[in-house]
This record gives C-alpha cells, sequence and structure tokens, in this order.
C-alpha cells in the first residue's frame, strides 16, 4: 500500500494513500467531528461536521470522503471550520425532537441525573445511586429532607397522576448508603500543591469545598459558627433535618481531607488580607445571615426577633423565652420553620402573619399544612402596621387588612392596604422572617451590587479581586434554596480549579434538546399511585423536635422509583451529537419552521426507533444493507418528508432482525433503543 506524506494542524504524518483524511487523523489521535462516519461502511457526507481545510483548496473538505495526496497540508480547526460545524449542528437540532435529559433534571438548579439515580434506586443499588447524586450533590441526605424539589414541579409523571417523590428518593439512598459497612467513597486527584481557602462552612462552602478537595487541591474552611453546616444546621430546625444525618455527611466531607476551622469571624478573629495571603484561591461563601428589618414602628421592641436569629438559637440547643403568644411576620419557608418551631417551644397560640393570600405564598403548601395541623393559626391579607409595647416590651401587634390590587412587574396581584381597616392581637414576641442579606463587615474590598451582594461573574463566580471567587446566597440576586446555593458551587469550585490550572474557563449553559409534551401523550400509561410517605401524628409531634417524616420502607422506595417515566435520552452519555452541539454556544432556535413528525414505533420487533431524534445520517439503513446484508431499513419519501422505515420480507427475516441489533449499535443520536420484550 503505497504511503504519502501530508502535514495535519503542523504535524507531518505518514499514511497509506487509500485511507480516508477522517481515518488517517483518528490513527493520529486527532478527532474530526463526524456523525455519519463508520470505518465500516461506504462514506455517506451527510452530516456536514467532518470538514477541514486544505491548503490551496477553495471550498472546505469533508474529511470521510477525502482521500489525500501526497504534500496535502490540513488544517482541522479554524474559524470558518468552526462556523461551517457550527451551522451544520444548528440544522441538525432544528429539526431533533427529543429529550436530552429529562424535565426534572434540567429543573433541578445543580442538573441532578435524577432519571440515573433514581433507576439505580429501583434495583437496590444505593450505593451507585449515591455516586450519581454525589456528581452534583455531596450532602445528599441533608437536602433530600429540606429541598423544596422544584424538579418534582417538571415531573411529567403529574400528565399520568402524581410526580415522583424525588427529594425523599435521595434521601433515602443517601441514608442507605451512610448506614452501610462501605458507603461510597469518590476518588480523589493527585495532590497539586495549591491551596484554596473557603469561607463559609454552609452547603455552597462545604460543596465547594468536596469537589475542590477531589480535584487534588489542599482546601481549608473558615465558619464563623461553633460548627460547621450554615444554614443546614443553624437555620432548619431539627424536626426537619436531624442533626446527626448532617454531622454524618460532614465527616464524610472532613474525612476526605478538608481542614475545618471554626469560631473564626472574619474581620474579628482573623482577616480576609491575612486569608487572601496564605491562599492560592478563595471562595467566599458566608451565605445571607443578616435578617430584613418589618419597616413598622415599634420593631426596636424588647420581644421582636429576626426568623434566622430565633432558629439559631433553638438549633444552637437553648428554648429562649417566647410566652404564650407568638406573631411570625412572613409567608416563605423560613417563616414555617419559626413558626412550628414556636409550637415546640411552649408557645400557645401562634400566628403567622402574611399580605398576600395563601396560595400566593413562597412557602411549601406542605409546609402551610403540617404548621396548621400542629395548630399554627394563619392571618393572611394581613400586615404589621405597628408594634405596640409596654414598659419598652412587645404588648401586642396591630394588623393593616389587605386586599390584592394589580399585578406588580413580577406578574403577582400586588397587595394593598384596605382604608382605615385594622385589628390587633396580643402578643409577647414578633418573629420577623421576611428576607435575608448578606453581612458585608470584613469584606471591605470586594465589590458590592446595588442590592449590597457580592458582585460575581455569573459564568465563574469570580469577584473583582484576583484570586477571589464567591458562590451561594452572598452573591448577585441573594438568598435563595440550599439547591441554588450548591449549583452555584459547582460552578465556582469548577472556576477555581481551571483558575488554579491556568486553563482558560469560558462556561457557557449548556444546550439540551427537549420536546413539549402534555396529557394526551400518556393516555395510555398506566396509572401507579404515589408512594405515601409515613409522617408523625400532629399532637405526638408538636410537643418535641423528633424528625416528622418517617421515610419509606425499601419497598415503598423500590417502587416510587420505579414510577420514572424515563423521559431522559438513553444514550446522552454517549451522544455524539450533543457532545459537539456543546463545544461551543448553538442557536437552533433561528432556523424556525416545520419539523418532522416525531413518533416512536417498535416495528423493529428488538428495537424501539424514535423518529424525532433521527438525523437521516443513514448510518443504520448502510449497516443494514452493507454489513448485515439484509437492507430492512431503506429511505422513505423525498426532500423533507424523507424518513427512514423497516419492511420485513418473511419471518426469517423478522427473526434475523430481533438477534442483529447492529443499527441500534452505530445510531449516533439515540434515535434506536435495544429492548427486551
Amino acid at each position: 500500500m503505497e504511503k504519502i506524506k501530508i502535514t495535519i494542524n503542523g504535524r507531518e504524518i505518514f499514511a497509506e494513500s487509500e485511507k480516508s483524511l477522517l481515518e488517517i487523523a483518528a490513527e493520529n489521535g486527532i478527532e474530526i467531528p463526524n456523525l455519519c462516519y463508520n470505518k465500516k461502511l461506504k462514506p455517506f457526507g451527510a452530516c456536514g461536521l467532518c470538514v477541514v481545510e486544505a491548503k490551496g483548496a477553495q471550498k472546505l473538505l469533508r474529511a470521510c470522503s477525502t482521500f489525500p495526496k501526497d504534500g496535502m497540508v490540513i488544517k482541522t480547526e479554524s474559524e470558518r471550520i468552526k462556523k461551517a460545524r457550527k451551522f451544520a449542528l444548528e440544522l441538525i437540532m432544528s429539526d431533533h425532537t427529543g429529550d436530552c435529559k429529562g424535565p426534572c433534571s434540567l429543573n433541578c438548579p445543580a442538573h441532578t441525573d435524577v432519571q440515573g439515580y433514581l433507576k439505580q434506586i429501583s434495583l437496590g443499588n444505593y450505593s451507585k445511586a449515591v455516586e450519581i447524586i454525589k456528581e452534583k450533590i455531596p450532602l445528599p441526605a441533608s437536602v433530600g429532607r429540606i429541598c423544596p424539589h422544584p424538579c418534582e414541579t417538571n415531573c411529567r409523571r403529574k400528565f399520568v397522576e402524581e410526580p415522583l417523590s424525588i427529594a425523599y428518593l435521595k434521601a433515602f439512598a443517601a441514608d442507605k448508603d451512610l448506614s452501610s459497612n462501605a458507603p461510597f467513597v469518590p476518588k480523589k486527584a493527585e495532590p497539586t500543591g495549591k491551596k484554596v481557602s473557603v469561607i463559609g462552612g454552609g452547603p455552597a462552602g462545604l460543596t465547594a469545598a468536596y469537589y475542590l478537595c477531589l480535584s487534588g487541591h489542599e482546601v481549608t474552611v473558615f465558619d464563623s459558627m461553633p460548627e460547621m453546616g450554615g444554614m443546614l444546621r443553624y437555620g432548619i430546625p431539627e424536626y426537619r433535618l436531624p442533626k446527626k444525618v448532617l454531622e454524618k455527611e460532614i465527616s464524610f466531607i472532613k474525612n476526605l481531607g478538608v481542614l475545618m476551622k471554626n469560631n473564626l469571624s472574619i474581620g474579628k478573629d482573623i482577616s480576609f488580607d491575612e486569608i487572601r495571603k496564605n491562599s492560592d484561591a478563595v471562595l467566599i461563601a458566608v451565605g445571607a445571615w443578616k435578617a430584613g428589618k418589618i419597616g413598622c414602628v415599634g420593631e426596636e421592641l424588647s420581644g421582636v426577633i429576626s426568623g434566622i436569629e430565633f432558629l439559631r438559637e433553638v438549633n444552637s440547643g437553648k428554648i429562649p423565652e417566647i410566652g404564650k403568644n407568638v406573631a411570625v411576620v412572613g409567608g416563605g419557608n423560613t417563616a414555617m420553620d419559626a413558626c412550628r418551631t414556636a409550637i415546640r417551644c411552649g408557645a400557645e397560640n401562634v400566628y403567622v402573619i402574611y399580605r398576600r393570600t395563601r396560595a400566593e405564598a413562597p412557602a411549601e403548601d406542605s409546609e402551610i399544612e403540617e404548621a396548621i395541623e400542629e395548630g399554627v393559626t394563619f392571618r393572611f391579607l394581613t400586615n404589621p402596621a405597628e408594634i405596640i409595647g409596654e414598659n419598652g416590651k412587645v404588648k401586642a401587634v396591630k394588623l393593616q387588612i389587605m386586599e390584592l390590587g394589580e399585578a406588580d412587574s413580577s406578574g403577582r396581584r400586588k397587595p394593598v392596604p384596605v382604608e382605615g381597616k385594622f385589628e390587633t392581637i396580643a402578643v409577647d414576641t414578633v418573629i420577623s422572617a421576611i428576607g435575608q442579606k448578606f453581612d458585608a463587615v470584613g469584606f471591605d474590598s470586594v465589590e458590592l451590587t446595588s442590592r449590597g451582594t457580592i458582585s460575581a461573574g455569573k459564568n465563574d463566580c469570580r469577584t473583582n479581586l484576583e484570586g477571589v471567587f464567591a458562590a451561594g446566597d452572598s452573591t448577585n440576586k441573594g438568598a435563595s434554596i440550599a439547591i441554588e446555593a450548591i449549583a452555584e458551587a459547582n460552578l465556582a469550585a469548577k472556576a477555581i480549579d481551571a483558575y488554579l490550572s491556568d486553563i482558560p474557563f469560558d462556561f457557557f449553559e449548556p444546550y439540551y434538546s427537549k420536546k413539549s409534551v402534555s396529557e394526551k401523550d400518556f393516555s395510555e400509561t398506566p396509572k401507579i399511585p404515589r408512594e405515601k410517605m409515613t409522617f408523625r401524628n400532629p399532637e405526638e409531634r408538636k410537643g418535641n423536635f423528633d424528625e416528622v417524616i418517617l421515610g419509606f420502607t425499601e419497598e415503598q422506595a423500590k417502587k416510587e422509583a420505579k414510577r420514572c417515566l424515563e423521559c431522559g435520552c438513553h444514550d446522552f452519555k454517549d451522544c455524539r451529537l450533543i457532545r459537539y452541539a456543546n463545544l461551543r454556544q448553538i442557536e437552533p432556535e433561528k432556523f424556525k419552521g416545520e419539523k418532522h413528525r416525531a413518533f416512536s414505533e417498535r416495528k423493529l420487533v428488538s428495537i424501539e426507533r424514535d423518529q424525532g431524534k433521527c438525523i437521516l445520517c443513514n448510518l443504520c439503513v448502510r449497516t443494514c444493507g452493507e454489513e448485515a446484508k439484509k437492507g430492512i431499513l431503506g429511505l422513505v419519501g423525498r426532500g423533507f418528508e424523507t424518513v427512514i422505515k423497516p419492511e420485513f420480507i418473511d419471518p426469517a427475516v423478522t427473526d434475523f432482525c430481533r438477534n442483529c441489533k447492529k443499527c441500534a449499535e452505530v445510531c449516533p443520536t439515540g434515535a434506536l433503543k435495544i429492548f427486551e420484550k
């Protein structure tokens, strides 16, 4: 076979003249993107991704069907090539109908592989489930208990009966793993010699510390409180998150090699500059511990405390004197934690004051329901007009009666006062639970936003200071749910690792193919009731801080996990199409217009075919004809209407198809899926 000398990306290569450029490049460790190529088949050149530049040639060449000549000089990457590939990918994805990931994963701020870990739970592989969860969340037993589970909001099981109990299944698997003889332990990279300081030991700080430690860096976490955990420890009541569970998960992170230092306040016990001086990188993840103000007369009276302060005191083991009558101002989950904790601290009458209706309260409806069961009284459409005192101590709260007016900029109807309408209730304590803010004391050199939060890069978490990053409730938009802080800490850990490794970090939101569905799409799906969680009864639970939710049995957990509809693509992790699509930002939506009709069928006996995911690369057709020698598959129709369809000639061919499955093995997009009847 004749040998020729060619140059690819500046490298001189001696190659066989009868091989294509794509094949020669692959043999020399140079990847040229492609979807329709298979070395066992004749070149087809359908996808247009394998284009390259040849010196002296006006047009881009398709590497899969170009056989080089001696002396040829090739480039596989250039701006012109990138544009051509981007255009080809945008065209392909504009007519690609399928779910790369399930809507549960896409609605999770951390984008956990929900489908993956639910599958493992259904099989009883709890350690493997935790391995999948810990790709994104290092505190699954804790987060699974307290997360308001935005993943469940988008669960498509709602079109059948009820969404899956995703959060509790996460906690179940994590509990099983923690109590096993061999819990999952991730692999650590070799030591890098780089030192990272994380300021703040809450969910964001612990998450970043975990992933930075796994990347081989020496990580120290500084926290002002006596113990690590942040708001998970000091802001979440024991009846929702037992501290022994949190302690186990924090100990696991500590045992990986993360150094933890407590009782150190920035600007008081240690300076921010001192930490910077002794670190190669710093992450600020101090959360939002400063309480928002009610904004009414009498707020300075003794007996007016913040929800954060109240919960922190109780979670530190103290039962404050709050009297028999308590008013909690706010409608979020912190307000629910405060009112239910007040009941457990001995209050006889606890009122929640919220200026909107129950339907608009940001707290989970289940939290409101459980609070009502425990004896809390809700005063919706009321707002504190004045806190009345006597001898400097709270005596009562005067409430302005409200009504809903026109919608505000967020789309919610704005609560407005009903002129002259008030009511007064006698109280001993007023607990304010209407927001949390970042406390900037000790961080004078860090640039803040107009909202008083740390200004951090949306795509890299960088602050205005070299080597200093920020994540969690202290940044940009401010306080949110724990999983949001964890998601941002994931990003920060990646950005810091890239910074320490001196490599570019160009993060952008990945592109995922999605499809729209309705109840009609699930009309034939069997209805399987959601497994019911066991709760302790209200009379028993309201007198102590024992965990309210008793969890699933193993049988229940497996049954619940099996309800998953597996919406995400079975081939997602190996899909070349989506990998190439995310090498750069693409905009398929600019090619609007009619799409091929998407449908699924099982006419291939042992293979499910999803026409919506098919990109007409023709690999399956050519494999069936050229390799399997059967020609069962073929292109039907012309132009835009072209689709791939099977044609079975006789029973012998059907039997052959049942055992062959070669077409599914070469499909680059997950359009063909092997199944067993």
